[in-house]
């Protein structure tokens, strides 16, 4: 097998990975989206989303600098350094691969995108960054399955809504997940 029908059978290969992958994501979408028992909980995705354009984790942080301890606050200024760098990043991924959004359909209270490009979800990437750094810094399982189960509530309200597929949060929440935990104990050190 020569090297150039090599390349051929491998592009091919990821061709149909590729087509797999997004027809995958838009079928799940559309589960989502139209799923019935979700639908009862319309405002509580609403809701998560809007929590997840930073609303939840400012409060924390704020709420941690004025009654927290000083190393609670050096915990606010480590969440704060990462969370400019995954902005930084998903930016420049949204800019990379650029893909659209779903076919937006006005629902709850949002009538138009925040941006135009999909992938990563920037409310996953941040808000399993921030569920990675409340597991680091305060890990008793309470805090920890909180953080998760907000975090998995504003990525499922990004699918739900339909400002995204189901693989833009699967990757924002990598994303998110795998810079917090590179960066959280290096940011740490540098403060301490």
């Amino acid at each position: 097998m020569s090297l150039a029908s090599l390349t051929l059978r491998v592009t091919d290969w990821l061709d149909w990975l590729g087509e797999a992958v997004l027809q995958w994501d838009e079928l799940a979408l559309n589960w989502v989206s139209t799923n019935p028992w979700l639908r009862r909980l319309d405002g509580l995705w609403v809701l998560a989303t809007y929590l997840g354009d930073g609303y939840i984790w400012g409060l924390l942080g704020l709420y941690l600098i004025l009654f927290g301890t000083p190393a609670d606050q050096a915990n606010v200024l480590v969440g704060l350094g990462v969370t400019m760098v995954e902005i930084t990043v998903f930016r420049l991924f949204k800019a990379f691969f650029s893909r659209p959004r779903p076919p937006f359909l006005a629902q709850g209270l949002r009538q138009s995108y925040l941006d135009t490009h999909s992938f990563p979800s920037g409310h996953a990437t941040i808000g399993f960054g921030m569920a990675y750094l409340i597991a680091y810094f305060y890990p008793h399982w309470s805090s920890v399955l909180l953080a998760y189960v907000i975090a998995g509530a504003i990525g499922l309200s990004r699918v739900y809504l339909r400002e995204h597929f189901p693989m833009d949060v699967i990757g924002g929440a990598a994303l998110g997940t795998a810079i917090s935990w590179v960066l959280t104990p290096l940011f740490w050190l540098l403060i301490h």
